[in-house]
């Protein structure tokens, strides 16, 4: 059985030919040849017993601090007390309005968005994809007054001449998330739209704030505060040593957000959460003296792109099975729209040229499009360690 949205059905269809796949079901009305979900609805049950603090209720994948994507499983106290963690940071009065046009099935969709507006009852306004000029519509039409963002939505708010063809007056606050936001970009959009451009930071494992910008107590560049009922530590990834006040160091949290654990990995749950329940975030960072927490480097490998996880390992087990490739690296180099995009370096095999055309085809087939290659550099070898482990900061020193 196959459940699909509407709109992908012909999709669908095509999909399960070859397969053990005898049946589709469409979310809402289904044409001859599908079931539609209300058929499989039964008479209501007795409620089962729940076990808040065991029992996972959403499973969204995520890349962790590096690999493939694994799920995370997500507990339903999780979810409740971190709604109740970020309310000292997102205080909402009786008249809010919020746009809420990022996907619901990434986790800062799912939960700031989803089930934060409706759990603090915010008119939400939805949309099915992001589009400027029908959110600036919104804005005006419906006086949205708080517009949840990502770094490349910023960029638009900042730059775009469109912007200034509408009334964005009702904007009280523009909130940030998914990836980091440069404080120049935040002060140009911000003295655009006359009010505060903020952002926080977590993780789909931490379900996922464990720091937000407290309305009125924004400092550029930073991501906030630690959010309630939670623990930071910013320890030097080499010794496991705590940092000072401003030290460079690996955030770790501690807190009632931090997941159960990864769905069938105990290996990576383990090397993501000690056994004193803090978890390695991946993130280099700093707490100044006002604790307001910073990223500034990267520990983990991901690459982000418009806010969604790529994973390194991902397109180089995949670009290495091209024949003309001998070796590979990719790594995430900056770009202004999207945050981050993946640049391939490659070792051809001998005698052979390796175009980013060819290995766009590759990616194209396999993956989703958000994790094409960009770029590529071709190089006579991939630099690596004694242990084998690919050398991807002198990658990026290039």
């Amino acid at each position: 059985m196959l459940v699909v949205a509407p709109a992908f059905l012909d999709v669908a269809t095509a999909a399960i030919a070859g397969t053990d796949v005898t049946e589709i079901v469409v979310l809402g009305g289904a044409p001859d040849g599908a079931t539609s979900i209300a058929e499989l609805f039964a008479d209501p049950i007795e409620q089962v017993a729940v076990d808040l603090d065991d029992h996972t209720v959403v499973l969204p994948y995520s890349s962790g601090t590096t690999g493939l994507p694994k799920g995370v499983m997500l507990t339903h106290r999780n979810l409740v007390a971190n709604l109740e963690q970020i309310r000292h940071a997102i205080k909402y009065a009786d008249d809010e309005v919020a746009l809420a046009a990022l996907p619901f099935f990434h986790i800062y969709g799912m939960q700031v968005l989803m089930n934060g507006l409706l759990a603090n009852g915010v008119t939400a306004v939805a949309m099915p994809r992001f589009d400027m000029v029908e959110a600036l519509q919104a804005v005006q039409n419906l006086k949205i007054t708080r517009f949840f963002a990502v770094p490349p939505i910023i960029l638009g708010l900042a730059k775009a001449p469109v912007v200034d063809d509408y009334d964005m007056s009702s904007v009280r606050q523009v909130f940030s998330g998914a990836a980091p936001l440069g404080a120049e970009l935040a002060a140009e959009a911000g003295a655009r739209l006359n009010c505060e451009v903020v952002q926080g930071f977590g993780m789909t494992e931490l379900s996922p704030v464990s720091h937000c910008t407290v309305e009125g107590d924004y400092r550029p560049g930073t991501s906030g505060v630690t959010v309630s009922n939670t623990e930071s530590r910013i320890v030097d990834p080499g010794t496991g040593e705590d940092q000072g006040v401003g030290d460079r160091g690996e955030l770790w949290v501690r807190g009632p957000q931090v997941m159960k654990g990864y769905l069938n990995n105990a290996d990576a749950t383990a090397a993501t959460i000690d056994d004193d329940g803090w978890l390695h975030t991946g993130d280099i960072a700093i707490i100044d003296e006002f604790g307001h927490m910073t990223v500034v480097d990267r520990l983990k490998e991901l690459i982000k792109f418009k806010g969604f996880q790529v994973a390194p390992a991902e397109l180089e087990a995949l670009i290495i099975t091209h024949p003309k490739v001998a070796d590979v690296a990719v790594i995430g180099v900056p770009d202004d729209e999207a945050g981050e995009v993946p640049k391939a370096f490659v070792a051809a095999v001998p005698g052979e040229t390796v175009t980013l055309e060819e290995l766009q085809a590759l990616v194209a087939e396999h993956l989703v499009s958000y994790k094409q290659i960009k770029t590529l550099e071709v190089v006579e070898a991939i630099p690596k360690s004694a242990a084998g482990k690919i050398l991807r900061k002198e990658l990026r020193g290039r």
